[in-house]
């Protein structure tokens, strides 16, 4: 009897047919190793996450003190942790959209502990929480009034002429509206993944998570009509849409990996706080914010008005440390580097990091390199 040649594909299907029984037994073992694996990092994330309270999520380690007050704003001195620190102090200006303890989010990953340790004497200002009767609180008055104020507390109790800041986000935007305005207070700046250009695609308001639409669709004085202050749940909604993936599911679907180990644990935790301990704006502040610097980009322009003086970069005349971040979502490298063509300052120096804008502040990799560069900038130029 005469017999088909064996082809190829007869050889395969029987290969197919031989291994199928044991390749189904293979998946069926990886399958249940992987979910007792899964359900062992979620009973022992449980055990984690009941054992921890409120309290065990510190947030702002490093030791300060309060030394001046007025309105909701605080303005803190940390703790010195060197015989003789730098003898110009640093003040540092946040955003007003999130807490400033992101620069002090935690031992080992501190902003502020680091600089101290090189011997930087660091302030800070808290902006507090704004409440229904600080809806007409204007950009006048958080620059010219809080700004200049606590600039001052400080130089009186210092007996000094000049001291330095550090700028970050919004708060260095704020920060060379400042200086511009008072170069005879400012010795040194330095601005943090801050924003100067905002007609880049990729700042915050002209991205949101892939829409066209830029900051202009937004009818700002509705808003600020319709709600006085701008919720701070709003402004969070507006973070999540330009990477809605990656901060509304990703982090969340990855939780069993995280769970297993308290200190990741309480790592993310820390950052879940931060994030959504937003204040809210102040109607009036907000509504400048939004028309003059993203819709109207009017501070490369020098079309800015503080109360009834213009902000002029031109007169930004002390030195200056420009800080950015390679992979920043939120405040695009372009929109930060900007600030070299507005400037007509000799000593204008550069630095990038290649992270994003939260991992300026909590990257341990960036913790290492920042703060030195900061200090030996500062040391230079004291």
């Amino acid at each position: 009897m005469n017999r088909p040649p064996f082809s190829a594909d007869c050889l395969l299907f029987t290969r197919i047919r031989i291994m199928l029984p044991f390749l189904t037994q293979m998946r069926l073992e990886e399958a249940t190793q992987e979910t007792v694996a899964l359900t062992e990092k979620l009973l022992k994330g449980i055990e984690n996450l009941s054992q921890l309270t409120e309290a065990d999520i510190q947030i702002g380690v490093t030791p300060k003190e309060a030394v001046y007050q007025e309105d909701k704003i605080t303005l803190y001195r940390f703790q010195p942790v060197v015989e003789n620190p730098l003898p110009i102090p640093v003040l540092i200006v946040y955003a007003l959209v999130n807490r400033p303890y992101m620069v002090d989010l935690q031992e080992g990953r501190s902003l502020v502990a680091n600089l101290l340790k090189l011997g930087v004497d660091v302030y800070l200002i808290d902006w507090g929480y704004p409440s229904r009767g600080d809806r007409w609180l204007t950009l006048d008055d958080y620059i010219n009034g809080y700004l200049n104020t606590c600039v001052d507390v400080i130089r009186q109790q210092r007996g000094l002429e000049k001291i330095n800041l550090l700028g970050v986000c919004q708060g260095g935007t704020f920060s060379l509206c400042y200086s511009a305005l008072y170069p005879e207070k400012v010795k040194n700046l330095i601005v943090m993944v801050a924003p100067v250009d905002f007609d880049q695609p990729q700042t915050l308001l002209n991205a949101r998570g892939g829409c066209e639409l830029g900051p202009e669709a937004v009818d700002v004085d509705l808003m600020v009509t319709a709600l006085g202050n701008i919720p701070g749940d709003y402004l969070n909604l507006e973070f999540l849409t330009l990477k809605p993936l990656q901060l509304a599911y990703q982090k969340y679907l990855d939780m069993p990996e995280i769970m297993e180990s308290e200190a990741k644990l309480l790592n993310f935790l820390r950052m879940e706080k931060w994030i959504f301990d937003s204040p809210d704006q102040a109607g009036e502040a907000y509504r400048q914010f939004m028309k003059d610097f993203y819709q109207g980009n009017k501070l490369i322009k020098g079309e800015v008005r503080i109360g009834d003086r213009r902000v002029d970069l031109k007169n930004v005349s002390m030195p200056v440390l420009n800080l950015y971040a390679e992979k920043d979502h939120l405040v695009a490298p372009a929109s930060s580097l900007a600030l070299g063509d507005y400037l007509e300052n000799s000593d204008y120096t550069v630095q990038s990091f290649p992270v994003g804008h939260i991992g300026m502040y909590v990257s341990g990799k960036v913790q290492k390199d920042l703060p030195p560069a900061i200090a030996q900038w500062l040391e230079a130029r004291q």
